[in-house]
């Protein structure tokens, strides 16, 4: 029998996999990330987390409101390359709302040492449950958890000791998870 982390694992594998809107947009992500030789690349933030609190809040509409592609490449941190990754995502898919950023430039925005891994910089991010992704590498998803799958599972939004308490108030604001998602509870960790 899988334990927690595995049966939650396989959940999220399964709708993924059914979900027509998401595979596509993982193999494009896939495709682009090829095209700039990019190993250490995900679709993330939302794109996991939002799937599972929709299918939790049995929620239909599986339309994507902001996909996260993030990568990790420490030589070449110009914003002209993010634009040019989402220009050639937006190409190949239009009518998905791509949003990138290199995680090896982000500590400079964020005031923090420099980031080791796209797994390091996640590990930043305001609220635990938003540092999840997930890539389609040879055929099969490939999934980063920086704080294991159970917070989102478990319906909270955690604040993530390593950003400000006002930064995640903020963006619990800002998002308007909690109407949106009335099942969620909210975890500040002082």
């Amino acid at each position: 029998m899988l334990n927690r982390q595995g049966d939650r694992l396989e959940q999220l594998t399964s709708w993924i996999k059914s979900d027509e809107v998401r595979m596509h947009a993982l193999k494009t992500a896939s495709q682009v990330a090829a095209m700039f030789q990019l190993e250490e690349h995900l679709l993330a933030a939302g794109f996991v987390r939002n799937l599972v609190w929709d299918k939790l809040h049995c929620l239909t509409d599986n339309t994507l409101t902001d996909v996260d592609f993030i990568y990790f490449e420490p030589n070449d941190i110009s914003i002209q390359t993010e634009k040019n990754i989402e220009q050639a995502l937006t190409i190949l898919s239009p009518q998905v709302p791509w949003s990138v950023r290199n995680q090896a430039r982000m500590h400079i925005r964020n005031g923090d040492a420099p980031y080791t891994s796209i797994a390091d910089a996640m590990s930043y991010w305001p609220e635990q449950e938003t540092a999840n992704g997930i890539k389609l590498l040879d055929g099969e998803l490939k999934f980063v958890s920086v704080f294991g799958l159970d917070l989102v599972f478990n319906l909270t939004i955690s604040h993530n000791l390593k950003r400000e308490i006002k930064t995640f108030q903020q963006r619990i604001e800002q998002k308007n998870w909690q109407k949106i998602y009335p099942l969620l509870s909210i975890i500040c960790n002082k």
